[in-house]
C-alpha cells in the first residue's frame, strides 16, 4: 500500500470555500488502476491558518506514479490554474508514504 498526501495551509474564513472546491471537482481517480481511496482531512487551526490534507491510498507506489503520467491526472489538474487562489497560504506540501506494517 502507498499513500500520497498534499498538505494545504488555508486562510482563516476560507475553509468552507476550500471544501466546496474539492467537493465539486472531478478527480477522475476512479478511472485509474490501483487507486484505493480518497479523503480530504481537516486538521488544526492556528491564528494564521487551518490545515487540510488530501489523502489518497494506492495499491502500490507504481500505481501512484502511473496516475501522475495518466490522462486522468491531466484532466483532473487541467483547471488547476483557474481555481481560486485566495484560500491558499502557499503551495501544497506533497508527502509520500509506503506502508511497512
Amino acid at each position: 500500500m502507498f499513500l500520497a498526501m498534499n498538505r494545504f495551509r488555508i486562510a482563516l474564513g476560507k475553509e468552507d470555500d476550500f471544501i466546496a472546491h474539492w467537493r465539486n471537482r472531478n478527480s477522475y481517480l476512479s478511472e485509474v488502476p490501483g487507486f484505493v481511496s480518497f479523503n480530504l482531512l481537516r486538521g488544526d487551526t492556528t491564528e494564521e491558518r487551518t490545515l487540510f490534507a488530501s489523502h489518497t491510498v494506492w495499491e502500490s507506489e507504481q500505481a501512484f506514479a502511473d496516475w501522475t503520467q495518466s490522462e486522468a491526472f491531466r484532466k483532473a489538474h487541467m483547471a488547476a490554474g483557474h481555481s481560486p487562489r485566495d484560500f491558499y497560504l502557499g503551495p501544497p506540501q506533497l508527502e509520500l508514504f509506503e506502508a511497512v506494517l
